[in-house]
């Protein structure tokens, strides 16, 4: 298989599982409500939304909310064209799917702020009412103002604080709170995959800028 289809194929079945997961969440769960995964209250599918950063972290009001939009499209781009890159100089497929894994939760989270807004309901926890899709009304928002939705939800390690610890002493403490998305946790994977295991790549990349640049002092002194 060449290169480019194992990367396409990622980004489109990491996008579908994102999308597909989402939209369920989106028309049949009311918000702030959800169900324990195979059973274990360690693990659930809890419906939230946010203004569009990863792990459910907000930015900046209406205005943050497009800058932010617009900044994802813009390194959408680039990582797009990145990666075609990486595909021509044949970079090892563990690399190229990580920067596969990258773009696709991008896209993922950039649908949700683009189109979700025209597309759907407001999902309002006051009502507890469930979204539709394309309500008669229209949607809750604009172009490139939609929520991002989240659910994927792992409260793990429920404890207290220890009571000689000032403030927060006997206060509950939980050690991972992030609700989050199948595109939030693809990024997360191929951002720790780039770190742990392609760190020679940019080694690689800074070592040959380094080799150009001698060889272009070479090359003046020469002349």
């Amino acid at each position: 298989m060449k290169r480019s289809t194992t990367v396409i194929l990622v980004i489109v079945g990491v996008l579908l599982l994102d999308q597909i997961l989402k939209i369920y969440v989106k028309l049949n769960i009311p918000y702030l409500s959800g169900f324990d995964i195979l059973g274990w209250s360690k693990a659930k599918i809890h419906f939230v939304e946010n203004d569009g950063m990863a792990f459910g972290l907000s930015f900046g009001g209406a205005y943050g909310k497009l800058f932010l939009s617009l900044f994802r499209i813009v390194m959408i781009g680039f990582l797009i064209y990145l990666l075609k890159g990486l595909i021509k100089s044949k970079e090892s497929i563990g690399l190229l799917i990580s920067f596969g894994l990258i773009v696709a939760g991008a896209i993922g989270n950039m649908i949700d702020s683009a189109f979700y807004g025209l597309i759907f309901s407001e999902s309002s926890y006051h009502h507890r009412d469930i979204a539709t899709f394309m309500p008669p009304e229209g949607g809750y928002s604009s172009f490139l103002h939609g929520n991002v939705v989240d659910m994927l939800y792992f409260p793990l390690f429920d404890t207290r604080w220890p009571e000689w610890i000032p403030y927060f002493g006997g206060k509950p403490f939980q050690f991972f709170k992030p609700v989050f998305n199948i595109a939030d946790s693809a990024i997360s994977c191929g951002v720790a995959s780039i770190l742990l295991f392609h760190r020679s790549f940019f080694k690689n990349e800074i070592e040959g800028e380094n080799i150009t640049e001698e060889n272009n002092t070479e090359s003046v002194i020469q002349q």
